[in-house]
Formats: structure tokens, C-alpha cells, sequence
């Protein structure tokens, strides 16, 4: 294999991807530390909120696009701080036209401004409206698999199940849900929310998710780009370790890790 080839690539609406871990652009502190932490983390989709940052819709602002330029990232708009699907549709098309017709999109809409927990009706109701309208949407929902399969069956590119709630650093709540809804997928599943540390990103991709999105986890460390670089680690390994497949667990074993015979002193008896 050569050093630049990949034989376990992400695959998003048809096309590959070496790294797994996806990353937001919101909360650092400018976007001289948005660059630096998107880069650390080897990440290639970055997900822009449309509604809060600066694309070009500000022509005499400041634009994220000349610190993470669509060049180097494939740039994922998304639909924070909607509440509503039409919002969202809305929102995407404004992205579109923004981004010269770019159709790989992140949607979400939620459903309450104290706990931002998705609302899975309008959800529904727009990923119908933006599949029709050309739109591969990758979709933020809740940990319901029923829903998370009409998801893909409406035609998602990817399905992207909260681990807990945004913001909220409290890692995977509900291993057995994830589960059945990896299980029962056909699309890529991607944990998206809800992670606060390296290892919660690596048990996420040993449960067997193709990929981890997240934003806070990293933004809001102590140390953004460190962090951003101990979640690369974290997802390449959790990686490794679904396809290595653990070893089952057991309460004790007695079998120990060396071999018992030929041992100095043994008499090969109990």
C-alpha cells in the first residue's frame, strides 16, 4: 500500500475520506484558533453554521472561508439554531447559493433553546423537502431507531445520532440504541453531540459508528488544539479496535495469558 492510500475510507454520498472525525467551527475564540484546531484534528468535512458565521453572506466582515478554505475542507453547512423545518430548508438553500451550488449538507432542527434535543417531526418534514430539492443530507436526530431508518428510507446520506445532548460533554448515554441503529443501517452513522473527551470518541467508534462530529468537546478544552489532536488519536483507535474486534467479556478466566507447561519447577499437575 502506498503512504497516501487509504483501504478503510469514510464514505459520505459517494465519496471517501481518510479521516473519521468530523469538526465544528464554532465557540473558539477567533478563527486563527478555529484553523489551528481543525488542523490538529486531521479532520477534512468542517460544518459551518450558516445562521451564526460569516461565509460571505457579511461581505465586509471577516470570512471563515479564508481560514478554512473549501480548497482544503469539503465545508458542511449545517442548520444550528433552527427550530423549525422550514427555517432549515431556507437556511440550506441560502447555503447553496453561497457555496456555488454545494449540495452536502448537515440538518438539524431542534426543538428547545434549554436543551437543543432535536425536533424529529420538523426534521422529518424538511429532509423530504431538501431531497427532493437535490440535497445530500447528512441528518442530526435522536438516539430512535425507528426514526433514524426513516431517515435514511427518505433518502439521508447519513444519519447522525446524538450520544447526549449538545454542549453537554456527558458522552454516550444509551450504548443500546446506538447499537440497533448501526446495526439496522445501510448509510453511515456518525455520532453527533454529546462527547466531552478523547475516550468517549473512541468508544463511540468501537460500538462500530463510521465516524464522530463534534464541536464543544474540542472548542471548549482548555487547550482547543491539543484536545483536537487527542480526538484524532481517539477516533483512529476506537477505529482499529472495531475491526480488530475485542475479546469477549467474561466475569473471570482461568486461563492465563502465558502457557502453564514447560514452567521451571512444574510438575504439569494442578
Amino acid at each position: 500500500m502506498k503512504p497516501h492510500e487509504n483501504l478503510d475510507p469514510l464514505v459520505i454520498a459517494g465519496k471517501p475520506y481518510s479521516s473519521r472525525l468530523l469538526v465544528g467551527t464554532g465557540k473558539y475564540k477567533d478563527f486563527a484558533e478555529t484553523k489551528a484546531a481543525v488542523e490538529a484534528s486531521g479532520a477534512q468535512i468542517v460544518t459551518v453554521a450558516i445562521r451564526r458565521t460569516n461565509i460571505g453572506q457579511n461581505p465586509n466582515e471577516p470570512s471563515l472561508l479564508d481560514a478554512i478554505p473549501p480548497s482544503k475542507f469539503t465545508i458542511l453547512p449545517n442548520t444550528a439554531g433552527c427550530y423549525t423545518g422550514d427555517d432549515a430548508v431556507r437556511t440550506l438553500r441560502l447555503a447553496r447559493e453561497l457555496l456555488d451550488g454545494h449540495e452536502l449538507v448537515k440538518l438539524e432542527v431542534l426543538g428547545d433553546p434549554r436543551t437543543l434535543y432535536p425536533n424529529v417531526v420538523e426534521t422529518i418534514a424538511a429532509a423530504k423537502t431538501l431531497v427532493k430539492d437535490g440535497f445530500k443530507v447528512m441528518v442530526y436526530t435522536s438516539d430512535d431507531p425507528i426514526i433514524a431508518k426513516e431517515l435514511e428510507q427518505i433518502g439521508c446520506v447519513a444519519v447522525m445520532p446524538l450520544a447526549s445532548l449538545i454542549g453537554s460533554g456527558m458522552g454516550i448515554l444509551n450504548t443500546w440504541n446506538l447499537q440497533i441503529i448501526i446495526e439496522n443501517a445501510e448509510v453511515p452513522v456518525l455520532v453527533d453531540a454529546g462527547v466531552g473527551t478523547a475516550s468517549d470518541a473512541a468508544i463511540a467508534m468501537e460500538l462500530g459508528c463510521d465516524g464522530v462530529l463534534m464541536n464543544t468537546a474540542i472548542a471548549a478544552a482548555r487547550n482547543p488544539v491539543l484536545m483536537a489532536s487527542a480526538m484524532k488519536k481517539a477516533v483512529e483507535a476506537g477505529r482499529e479496535a472495531f475491526l480488530a474486534g475485542r475479546m469477549p467479556k467474561k466475569l473471570y478466566s482461568a486461563s492465563p495469558s502465558s502457557p502453564t507447561g514447560g514452567v521451571i519447577g512444574s510438575t504439569g499437575k494442578p
